[in-house]
């Protein structure tokens, strides 16, 4: 009699066991294609950011040569968080404001250059000064 009820106990066990394998594969199963789903969104939302990111980079790279100061301003400033927020952009992002500040090379004497030619000088310091090793100043 007892050589029975371990046999049973045993069958339940491995039923139980079957039962949880068999559980865990139909939940895997139906979990896959949602994980799936949602990298799909993430690189999808990735993808679009980055999008937002060019036509930013965009508008502000032609609005550098725009009459208004403000304008000028507006853009240095954006471009200047794209580099900080973007370390894959930042080369170009820097690359531009040194070109833009070549281009609109002049001698200003005893006088203090432009804002906008200011706020372009000092965008480019903290890039060179985030760019130094930390025991060098």
């Amino acid at each position: 009699m007892q050589t029975w009820v371990l046999l049973s106990e045993i069958v339940r066990n491995l039923g139980l066991a079957l039962a949880a394998l068999v559980g865990a594969a139909l939940a895997w199963r139906k979990l896959t294609p949602e994980l799936r789903q949602a990298g799909t969104a993430a690189s999808q939302a990735e993808l679009a950011r980055r999008s937002h990111v060019m036509e930013l980079f965009n508008r502000a790279a032609g609005q550098l040569g725009d009459e208004r100061l403000e304008v000028r301003l507006a853009a240095i400033y954006v471009l200047r968080e794209i580099g900080r927020d973007f370390p894959d952009l930042a080369d170009p992002v820097f690359e531009l404001l040194q070109a833009h500040l070549r281009e609109r090379r002049s001698d200003y004497g005893e006088a203090d250059p432009p804002i906008d030619v200011r706020a372009i000088i000092e965008a480019l310091r903290g890039r060179i000064l985030n760019d130094e090793p930390s025991g060098q100043s």
